[in-house]
């Protein structure tokens, strides 16, 4: 049952089979590279846009608890470890990339929550999301979407905790320590306006992020199909230590969010390469992304800049060196 409800609901499998045989019908063979490559675009485009419309619905009704006035109490109530754990949870209801993430963040700071539990939210946020397990099950399984998003929690908590154990609190921006915060009492919601709000976000989302798949996923046909498997396994298989590295560091300059990543990474992993290199590049791209950290800047100043990336590297690096070694279990 559970492998039916991956391959053919979470993967859509029979949408593969279903445009192969109209592509077939038509007289494209795609067994050969002009005809796969449209095959992989056509079914990756719909089966993420698919995936991407229901979750951010079903996601954006459950964030529709926890605006930022509501979450910032949440987060005042907690202390410690405790603080930052439940902090880098919030963070899988939130926005799906660290550019939406980076508003909300300079909001908790602004209200005088300590640096490190929102350090622990804006790591957590566009790493592990509900959205990425649920992609993630769609393409690797249930085994490495739950480790993925457990290790991207401790990766969030740790990063948090350490921040604070630096005190580096006068490295935010003064405007930001120095906001006055209006307390607005928040209005209840009905259903209708949570089903109003939560199909608003789709809209919002699919707008934002839609040329964003459609790159990806073209990046991904041209990598399934057009790339030799040997390139890819010299520089991103077994026969490179420094796969993980390259791959995490090739990930900064994109700016995407796991529905762009997710076509990419599947064709790489298709292809030979390592997961650990795969999903170090998917965390490198949504978590460290260059137009992100241009915003960041803005609201902090370089050294916890610079303490945050180095957090995030290695954090990753070591995530994808440990993938790596287990993949042969969980695959």
């Amino acid at each position: 049952m559970w492998t039916f409800i991956q391959d053919q609901i979470l993967g859509m499998k029979w949408l593969s089979v279903l445009i192969g045989n109209l592509l077939n019908a038509l007289g494209l063979d795609t067994t050969g590279k002009l005809g796969g490559t449209i095959q992989f675009f056509i079914y990756d485009v719909i089966k993420i846009v698919v995936l991407l419309c229901v979750l951010i619905f079903i996601i954006s009704y459950i964030q529709s608890y926890f605006p930022p006035e509501r979450t910032k109490k949440i987060l005042g109530k907690f202390h410690g470890i405790g603080a930052n754990i439940i902090a880098a949870l919030l963070g899988t209801v939130t926005p799906f990339c660290s550019c939406s993430s980076i508003p909300l963040f300079i909001g908790f700071t602004s209200a005088g929550l300590p640096l490190g539990v929102t350090f622990s939210f804006l790591i957590s946020s566009p790493m592990v999301d509900l959205g990425s397990l649920v992609l993630l099950m769609s393409i690797f399984g249930a085994k490495v979407a739950i480790v993925y998003v457990v290790l991207g929690l401790v990766i969030a908590v740790a990063g948090g905790m350490l921040i604070e154990k630096l005190h580096l609190e006068n490295q935010v921006e003064a405007f930001i320590r120095n906001a006055k915060q209006i307390d607005i009492p928040q209005e209840e919601l009905t259903v209708k306006d949570r089903l109003k709000y939560s199909a608003e976000q789709v809209a919002e989302t699919f707008k934002k992020v839609f040329p964003y798949i459609l790159i990806g996923v073209g990046i991904g046909a041209f990598i399934h199909n057009w790339i030799p498997e040997d390139l890819i396994v010299r520089f991103l298989g077994n026969g490179n230590p420094f796969g993980v590295i390259i791959a995490t560091i090739a990930g900064i300059p994109m700016y995407a969010d796991i529905f762009g990543c997710i076509p990419i990474a599947e064709a790489l992993l298709a292809k030979g390469a390592k997961l650990g290199v795969v999903l170090s590049f998917m965390m490198g791209v949504t978590t460290l992304s260059l137009p992100s950290m241009i915003m960041l800047k803005k609201a902090i100043k370089p050294k916890l800049l610079g303490v945050f990336i180095a957090i995030c590297t290695v954090g990753i690096i070591i995530v994808g060196y440990f993938f790596n070694a287990i993949q042969y279990l969980i695959i």
